[in-house]
């Protein structure tokens, strides 16, 4: 029912569906029906995930966002005619933009797997609401991107200091921690979204998870970067 409930991951994994292109229509912005801003908030998300297409290489116009009211019949054909134009111009998802078939997919979901953290990381600017429209274009950079791609946090727990308190386990949202009572807890990095909730968790007492920020080059490709590790 509106706008703002389109989630980052929803347009990003159309994309790795092989949709050629992703166009997201609200209402007129200042005219919501709920007095949520949710149109605002699609706007704000619009911006972001441009500059993560465009830092994996994906033509950001790709992905539109207009705004209109359902009498606006017109309109709409019109925005959608243009669009469907440019995509025609753009080419097919990936070969369009200078990949091989399906070397797109992996990148994509490299940026997938990080929505969690990214909504983490960016969630002050995510919540701005400005009045001018216009702003949103400028309220992320590339070299913003660049960087919050870079650090990139694992989480790991230390054994010599878990005491199987099973409060980390209990927390993840996503069951990336086995171990029991009495038993060492251990982080499946294959499942782990790096959301923070374990390290945020863990009993202070214990300082069993650690945090590492490992400096990532270009686009997920480095393997033997250095880490730094932060305590609770």
């Amino acid at each position: 029912m509106c706008s703002g409930r389109v989630d980052m991951e929803f347009v990003l994994r159309a994309f790795l569906n092989g949709i050629d292109g992703v166009f997201i229509g609200g209402c007129r912005l200042g005219e919501c029906n709920y007095t949520t801003n949710g149109n605002y908030h699609a706007l704000n998300m619009v911006m972001l995930l441009k500059r993560l297409l465009e830092h994996i290489g994906i033509n950001p116009e790709r992905l539109r966002i207009e705004f209109m009211s359902s009498a606006d019949g017109i309109l709409f054909a019109e925005v959608i005619n243009e669009f469907i134009e440019k995509i025609r111009e753009l080419g097919p998802l990936g070969i369009g933009d200078g990949f091989s078939e399906d070397g797109y997919r992996e990148r994509l979901s490299d940026i997938i797997r990080l929505v969690p953290y990214i909504k983490i990381a960016k969630r002050d600017k995510l919540s701005i609401f400005l009045d001018d429209p216009e702003k949103y274009s400028e309220l992320y950079s590339i070299e913003e991107i660049e960087t919050l791609l870079k650090e990139v946090p694992t989480y790991y727990i230390d054994p010599s200091k878990c005491k199987a308190c099973m409060v980390c386990l209990r927390k993840c949202p996503v069951d990336a921690i086995s171990g029991g009572k009495n038993l060492i807890h251990i982080i499946d990095q294959e499942r782990c979204i790096r959301c923070g909730t374990c390290f945020e968790a863990c009993p202070p007492r214990f300082r069993a998870v650690k945090k590492l920020v490992r400096e990532r080059e270009g686009h997920f490709e480095g393997k033997n970067n250095q880490r730094r590790i932060i305590n609770p």
